[in-house]
């Protein structure tokens, strides 16, 4: 591996034992005056940074923030690029940051990879448990009485199985459905990520209805490219609950594995509407919604210098 001009500059000073650093202008150049040595003309002392044992480098590098190693650090030099490459390094960041334990036997296939897919894991559905009323959602179809929020767990139903969620969406009469586009570069996912590596796309979806009403319970979840063209999709037939019928929440999952390359959005849209065409808010309740990218890859992709965008923080 090669090396760079990074050094440590030490002048002495008499009468001191402060340490002032500097930068120097070229990167990954740091000056430090030493005032501690009682003659004032000894010889600047030079000491090259790179000149200290990888492993000390790469125990370094493991504390620094993972973007600011890729954009800042890794650019310096090859010697440094070297070692932040190191998937020896990106494992050890995994189990800093929790994402892993240290019994953990599962094959990973790029640690690197794995470690942003894990920072970045998160429900990318806004307001998904009614918390804000209807906001971030699209209301595609609004009829009847319209959507509403109730809080749980509300007439002829049952508590949900997380007692975190409180509050549920209800439709009407008539279809209600209401929807959410997920930008996925805006999110933080770059694009050699999406189409290299293509990484599980994980939905989820809760629904219960009424003891007293009968109602239907539709899911339709796209995956699309930049120009909104559908790569793949998960659309089940309608769910049709008979009144009287167990008031229980089911949850409904489903995982995109193995994509095609291009997808760069996620649309998501659910409701339904009662099946007896009452005044009111007997159709199916909502709630607890999710769409997450996990942290497993669809396939294992040959070594990769795929890097995050340097306009995402």
């Amino acid at each position: 591996m090669g090396h760079s001009n990074s050094t440590l500059k030490g002048s002495l000073v008499r009468g001191s034992t402060e340490k002032r650093p500097t930068c120097d202008s070229r990167p990954g150049m740091w000056e430090f005056q030493s005032v501690c040595a009682p003659d004032p003309t000894s010889a600047m002392a030079l000491l090259s940074i790179n000149e200290l044992p990888e492993n000390i480098l790469l125990e370094v590098f493991i504390h620094v923030p993972a973007r600011q190693l890729l954009r800042s650090c890794r650019p310096v030099c090859s010697l440094w690029r070297d070692i932040i490459d190191l998937m020896t390094l990106w494992k050890r960041k995994c189990l800093q940051e929790g994402f892993i334990t240290k019994d953990w036997d599962e094959p990973v296939a790029d640690w690197k990879i794995f470690f942003f897919l894990c920072s970045l894991r998160r429900n990318l559905l806004q307001n998904p448990c009614a918390e804000e009323e209807m906001k971030s959602w699209n209301l595609d179809f609004n009829g009847g009485h319209r959507w509403k929020v109730e809080s749980l767990p509300g007439a002829h139903g049952t508590d949900f199985p997380d007692l975190r969620v409180k509050k549920y969406f209800v439709t009407s009469f008539e279809l209600c459905l209401k929807s959410q586009l997920i930008d996925l570069k805006a999110e933080g996912y770059w694009e050699e990520l999406l189409d290299r590596f293509r990484p599980d796309i994980v939905v989820t979806d809760w629904f219960a209805p009424r003891a007293d009403c009968g109602c239907t319970y539709n899911i339709k979840v796209k995956l699309l490219s930049a120009d909104y063209i559908v790569l793949k999709s998960f659309e089940p037939p309608p769910v049709n609950i008979q009144q009287w019928s167990d008031t229980k929440w089911t949850e409904v999952s489903h995982t995109f594995s193995d994509y095609p390359p291009g997808v760069r959005y996620i649309h998501f849209q659910h409701g339904g509407k009662d099946t007896q065409y009452w005044a009111g808010w007997y159709g199916p309740r909502v709630t607890n919604s999710s769409v997450t990218v996990s942290s497993k890859m669809a396939r294992s992709p040959a070594p990769s210098t795929s890097q995050p965008e340097t306009t995402q923080g």
